[in-house]
Parts: C-alpha cells; structure tokens; sequence
C-alpha cells in the first residue's frame, strides 16, 4: 500500500522539487551503473553519514551528501515518489529558497536523531527519507485532510482508495517509531530514527508558516483542506464491451 498522487495541485511551478529529484537521479546513476562491491561499499563509507565517523570528527560532509544516496532502484523511486507527491506543494507555501532550506534543514535534523540513537555505529545512512519525511511532517500540518490516492495491492487484488493525508502520514510514521523500538540500533538496514527525526523536524519548521496562515484559524478556514480547488482525477472508460451473464 503506497500513495500515488494526492488532490492537491500546487499553484506555481516546484522547480526546486524538481531539481532536487534530478540531482538524487543523476547522483545515483553516477555511481550505482559503474561501481560494484565491495567498491559501492567503499564509497558509502566515504560519502555516506557513518555515525562513528562523525563521533571521531571526521566524514563530517556525509551529514549533507547522505541525502543524495540511495542503495538501489527501489529506494530511489520510492523515495523520489514521495517527495514529487507532497514536495510541490510545501514549496508553493514556502517559496523556492524557503523549501530548500527547509528540506536540508530536515535531512539534517534526521541524521542527528539518527546519530544519537547509534553513535559508534559503524554502518553508513545513505538516502533521502529523512529529509523527504521532514516534507511529510510539513504536509500534515498544513494540509491535514487533503486526499492522498493510496494504490493498494493484496496479491491480484489492486485498487486506489481517496484516503486523507493525516490517516497516511500518520500511519507511516507511527510505523518508523514503532520499528524504530523493536529493531536494534546496529542492526543494519532501515534508519528508522532518521525517519521519525526527519518528520518531527518537518512539523517544527513548518509551524511558523502555519502560524502565519492563522494556525487553527487557518483549519477552521479551510477545514484541514488545501485552501483552494482540489484536483480531480478520472479514470478513462474501458474500450473493452460489457458482456451480460
């Protein structure tokens, strides 16, 4: 179950969004059609945030590059999925100069919770989520019950379901701290903190553009929903003829 788009059209043009799914692509194709193991390894240790390398003062750029890692396909596009969806329309509320240093802002607040879960740990954190969950927390601050289309898929059964942001949002990241508990910290794998820190962090940076909007007044406004005309998708009738029983 993942979202695929949401019903919310952004009023101006997200070129930072944009070029910032461009750069993780490019980045990532630089390095993963050309190096193989134990050389991939290699280079995320060097360009990668390892959180022992940070306690020893060194490596300390991995804090900035790790967010234009990915460590295959799947997590870059699921990753570069989730921030076409929700990243334009932070951007339209922020403006470009304001989303960029929001989102780096997030990625690094993400490595830091990340950091402190596992200090001397020695595996390295590559890829995008934390920033890319900072621009999730955002979003449901703002936009709480803005429709979020969720492709859900159980074996041959699929279909998209309209459900609000806050249940979607809300679900992913009551899951990142739950893992985050149950999983050991030097486990290797998904940097769940980084997660959870990302998004926390979103919510804090996005509060004062709340606030300016009218915080709870800018709810009562607008009811949770994006402040102007939703977006409204509509599937094309088959060409295949109905056959009665």
């Amino acid at each position: 179950m993942f979202p695929i788009r949401d019903h919310n059209p952004s009023g101006r043009l997200a070129f930072v969004t944009y070029a910032l799914i461009l750069a993780n692509v490019v980045v990532f194709l630089s390095y993963f059609l050309s190096l193989q193991e134990p050389a991939l390894s290699y280079f995320f240790y060097d360009w990668g945030m390892v959180p022992r390398f940070v306690s020893e003062g060194v490596g300390l750029h991995g804090l900035i590059t790790h967010m234009f890692l990915h460590g295959g396909w799947m997590h870059l596009i699921g990753n570069m999925l989730f921030l076409f969806i929700f990243g334009d329309n932070l951007e339209d509320e922020m403006g470009h100069v304001g989303f960029l240093l929001f989102y780096l802002a997030a990625g690094l607040a993400a490595a830091g919770l990340q950091y402190a879960a596992a200090p001397m740990s020695e595996i390295p954190m590559v890829g995008a989520s934390g920033a890319i969950a900072g621009v999730m927390g955002g979003y449901l601050l703002l936009f709480p019950k803005a429709r979020v289309d969720v492709l859900f898929i159980f074996i041959i059964f699929f279909r998209i379901f309209p459900i609000p942001a806050w249940i979607v949002l809300g679900l992913w990241f009551a899951i990142q701290v739950f893992s985050g508990v149950v999983t050991p910290t030097d486990g290797g794998g998904v940097a769940y903190w980084a997660h959870a820190g990302g998004f926390i962090a979103g919510l804090a940076l996005t509060l004062p553009v709340w606030l300016r909007r009218g915080g709870v007044e800018f709810w009562s406004r607008t009811h949770g929903e994006p402040p102007h005309p939703k977006a409204e998708y509509k599937l094309s009738t088959s060409r295949i003829p109905r056959v009665r029983r």
